[in-house]
């Protein structure tokens, strides 16, 4: 008369629930992206980001040892400059405002945390593309190539532990491997952003990069109907010599994480963007939902579809939930 099987026994307590627990999420799995704004003089909001900033190099240092004192597992660092121009030379200038970010960062927390660089031209390009521009006004893939892995030296050089490709330029991963090891630098690791998506919720960061881009990015970055043609890239990052590898945006993608978690032998990270954050964040603030729970599902939901490690503008915030139970 009554059922034999009782799954709810083993929901009935938190104690029980956190025993049986599947997937877990912890601090150390976390990434913060950091916005770093040159000739800042104090932190500015960024509208569509509530809580986030764009920092002075003061203002990111305290938040890069905060973050490490919540323990998270690293920082992604990205560069806002004061003038750009048509081949990104600030991302290659070793006083450009990305590479003295990651000094800066370097010096206040050491190897505490891992330091990690984007390592593309559209924040410091007056086009906002991703790599420099061919006379038809087409992206020169192989052109950018070259800039990437000077870009990736600069990075590696002004303390940055990882470097983070994340253009979509085809062959970027092996360039930047190259131009490391052949300036010595054999221990940076690359974190390849292998299968980044041309996405609408990718809004709110161009607002925190004030990117100047006119157009799209379809002709580089993957169409969101495709998930073979994700598992090429991953394979061919692999092949290049990738550490590590992202999906990018995170929820709206979580099957391609899953297979890309199935094929991978390095660690798969994915990015949660600023789209993902913002919505959540605008819901919140009307009413229409609760917030630790929610950020803390969203979470899950990505380490459940195989994410080892993700990044997120709640890192800290999520690290100090975790920390307390």
């Amino acid at each position: 008369m009554f059922p034999t099987h009782r799954p709810r026994r083993l929901r009935r307590t938190p104690a029980l629930r956190r025993l049986v627990a599947e997937t877990t999420v912890e601090p150390r799995q976390l990434v913060l992206p950091m916005f770093v704004k040159e000739g800042a003089r104090e932190p500015v909001a960024i509208r569509s980001m509530p809580g986030v900033f764009q920092h002075t190099r003061d203002s990111l240092r305290k938040a890069a040892a905060e973050a490490v004192d919540a323990g998270v597992g690293g920082l992604m660092l990205f560069g806002v400059p004061e003038r750009r121009d048509a081949t990104g030379s600030g991302g290659i200038d070793p006083d450009g405002i990305l590479n003295v970010a990651l000094r800066d960062v370097r010096a206040e927390v050491g190897d505490a945390t891992v330091i990690m660089s984007d390592c593309c031209l559209d924040e410091f390009t007056d086009h906002g593309h991703c790599g420099v521009l061919a006379p038809d006004g087409t992206v020169d893939n192989d052109a950018t190539l070259s800039v990437y892995g000077e870009m990736a030296v600069a990075q590696a050089e002004s303390g940055a532990h990882l470097i983070g490709p994340s253009g979509m330029m085809d062959g970027q991963v092996g360039i930047i491997r190259e131009s490391l090891d052949r300036a010595g630098l054999l221990d940076t690791g690359i974190l390849a952003y292998a299968a980044k998506y041309s996405s609408a919720f990718y809004g709110p960061f161009r607002e925190a990069v004030e990117s100047q881009l006119k157009g799209d990015r379809k002709t580089y970055q993957q169409d969101g109907a495709n998930i073979r043609e994700a598992l090429r890239e991953v394979q061919l990052d692999l092949a290049e010599g990738a550490d590590m590898v992202m999906v990018k945006p995170a929820l709206a993608y979580l099957d391609v994480v899953r297979a890309v978690a199935e094929i991978s032998d390095v660690p798969v990270a994915a990015y949660q963007i600023s789209g993902e954050y913002a919505m959540v964040e605008a819901a919140v603030a009307n009413g229409w939902l609760e917030r630790r729970p929610t950020v803390l599902e969203t979470l899950t939901s990505i380490r459940r579809a195989g994410a080892d490690i993700i990044l997120t503008y709640w890192a800290v915030e999520a690290a100090q939930w975790l920390s307390q139970g």
